[in-house]
């Protein structure tokens, strides 16, 4: 897709129904002053432009579009559907979603509908009909957006509705019962279905719920939503051909990215590092690497962002003076094209009148709105950053259908999570300044010289890993991985069975550990947390051992090399191990020898340098 912008994309969201209209002059004043070229706007105004069913009142959002046009402000247009007003479920009490335990869900905040009503979508896209075709051909018009933050807030829904869906959707899937109760193993616990009627959502139960229900709940529940996504763009694409988005929450497991990057235009990112979090940029930066990789590595858009403050943490720390612009050309070190915040005018009231706005209570006389109009200005000067794309060497690999499996209960340890495997070897790329993409496990790997695989615990097809080995690759991959099949179901013969051959091991038993426990590696070198292993090596090599036997090798297989690691190591070991995984590799960081804490990262020809700490150092060209 072409960006629909010959600049980067500044601004935020603008919610002009929260004020008077004498306050909209001085809006668009100061966006021109803070450079603004762009806005997010109508995304909580469905009870506003239909206060009644049926009745339309767009007198005073065309106003606000063409005063947006007036001003060559661009404006990314919702569709609405956020948040359905009042009255739906006044009259419809069966689009409100429920919980697993039989709460209803009511109106009174957002998003209190229920992903497969196909009450609520057809109210859904009879609004999206409305505005696409009064708006599809406004001269302010640049991109969609459709709904707003997906799952946010309703992960899933349990009712009725969404149990007759979800049947619907296993039926799809399995297409009779008996290949279903195979795949659930319903022998277990006389689990056994007679028929597809008698199949429910993964309700609250007395213990333990079935494991492949909750595993194909949670895709069903990722696909209910994209359905209504999907429905919305149809609508669109009656009247408009403008590119579409819609906005994703910080790094979550509820839905499948990379099954609605397929569906966007340009995927985007709502991003809120903690201020008071020393490594928040680390987490940031895998967030935007994952985004960004879901779209194969094109320009992303970071559609919300603090200017300051949040409001929904317990404690809400400002951001220091300088954090917001650095963070902000730290998404677009990370391949985004757009600078946007959450909100442009800072609420009076609500439940989010003490989140930051770019324009805050204090009014433009602010040091946050000085900030603003500043990075707004420096933005004009590289416009010859758009378009460029990172150009990594390493890997990461994630599934969504693994992490689902990996997080639910009754596991070896429930210590283990997606993101922190993700993040203890992230970490110490990111500190090396070596780029990564993050990968589904069946993406094409030859371009890189390093696949590193956190945890992969379900695994339906271990060829594409295991021929990139035997291709030339170099991998790493940690514990827990190649443990179950699609149906969350254990692969036999010894752990991890699909990668026995490739990694040159076999793993009889685990041995998790309790907290605080840790166990020495490499002699007394070095120490493991939260897990630990029995390896047992076939053609394998022994790098580091724990007391009662090996806990990291190296085994050569094909042209390759794939090295297993049995436990989470030490920030100090893991950067160490890292280090020499990567040597082996021919992997080269974007610079070498900056301080510490300073991040480089690459987009095209251009090298983009980020202070993370908060002293002031130079760097010299080599």
């Amino acid at each position: 897709m072409r960006w629909p912008l010959d600049r980067f994309a500044f601004g935020g969201d603008y919610n002009p129904e929260q004020w008077p209209e004498d306050v909209w002059a001085e809006d668009i004043r100061l966006m021109r002053q803070a450079g603004v070229s762009m806005v997010s706007v109508g995304i909580f105004s469905w009870a506003e432009v239909e206060p009644r069913p049926n009745e339309f009142d767009f007198g005073w959002f065309d106003r606000v579009m063409d005063n947006l046009a007036n001003a060559d402000i661009a404006a990314c247009l919702a569709t609405m559907t956020a948040s359905p007003p009042p009255w739906l479920a006044r009259l419809h009490p069966e689009t409100l979603p429920q919980k697993a335990d039989g709460t209803r869900l009511w109106p009174g905040a957002r998003q209190a509908y229920c992903p497969s009503s196909p009450i609520y979508r057809d109210h859904a896209a009879r609004l999206v009909d409305q505005v696409a075709s009064r708006y599809h051909d406004h001269p302010a018009l640049a991109l969609w957006h459709i709904n707003n933050e997906y799952g946010c807030h309703t992960r899933a829904c349990y009712c009725d509705v969404s149990a007759e869906d979800f049947r619907g959707w296993l039926e799809n899937r399995y297409q009779d019962i008996t290949t279903l109760n195979e795949a659930w193993s319903t022998k277990f616990w006389s689990q056994r279905y007679d028929s597809f009627e008698e199949i429910l959502p993964p309700r609250s139960a007395p213990t333990f719920a079935n494991p492949t229900q909750q595993l194909d709940f949670a895709r069903f529940s990722s696909d209910a939503l994209l359905e209504c996504f999907k429905r919305e763009k149809e609508v669109i694409r009656r009247h408009s051909d403008a590119p579409v988005t819609t906005n994703h929450v910080p790094l979550a497991k509820t839905l499948d990215l990379y099954a609605w990057g397929k569906e966007v235009d340009v995927v985007s990112y709502d991003s809120y590092p903690d201020p008071f979090d020393k490594k928040a940029h680390i987490l940031a930066g895998l967030s935007y690497d994952v985004i960004r990789s879901t779209r194969n590595g094109q320009p992303w858009m970071l559609m919300e962002q603090a200017p300051s403050a949040v409001n929904w943490r317990e404690c809400n720390a400002v951001k220091a003076p300088g954090q917001m612009r650095l963070w902000s050309w730290q998404a677009i070190a990370h391949g985004a094209d757009a600078v946007l915040y959450f909100q442009w005018r800072q609420s009076q009231g609500g439940a989010e009148k003490f989140h930051s706005g770019m324009v805050p209570h204090a009014g433009p006389d602010s040091r946050t709105f000085r900030e603003v109009a500043a990075l707004g200005a420096e933005l004009q000067q590289y416009s010859e950053i758009l378009g460029t794309q990172p150009d990594n060497e390493v890997a990461l690999i994630l599934d969504w259908d693994s992490w689902w499996a990996l997080e639910l209960d009754s596991h070896p340890s429930t210590a283990l999570t997606q993101t922190g495997a993700l993040l203890s070897h992230y970490t110490p790329l990111f500190e090396a300044n070596i780029g990564c993409d993050v990968v589904h496990p069946d993406a094409d790997l030859s371009k890189y010289k390093l696949v590193v695989v956190p945890n992969l615990y379900l695994v339906k097809d271990a060829a594409n890993l295991t021929n990139y080995v035997r291709s030339g690759g170099h991998l790493l991959m940690s514990f827990f991985s190649g443990i179950v099949d699609g149906n969350d179901r254990v692969h036999l013969g010894g752990y991890p069975a699909p990668f026995r051959e490739m990694l040159g091991i076999k793993i009889p038993e685990f041995r998790p550990l309790q907290d605080e426990i840790t166990v020495e590696v490499l002699g007394s070198a070095a120490t493991g947390t939260l897990w630990s292993e029995e390896i047992e090596p076939e053609t394998a090599a022994v790098k580091g051992s724990f007391d009662f036997g090996p806990a990291l090798t190296r085994n050569e297989f094909g042209s390759g090399v794939a090295w297993y690691l049995g436990t989470r190591l030490d920030e100090e070991a893991m950067r160490s191990l890292m280090n020499e995984v990567t040597a082996g590799a021919a992997v080269s960081p974007v610079l070498s020898g900056l301080p510490e804490g300073v991040q480089a990262t690459r987009r095209g020809d251009f090298v983009i340098l980020l202070n993370h700490t908060t002293n002031e150092v130079e760097v010299r060209k080599a």
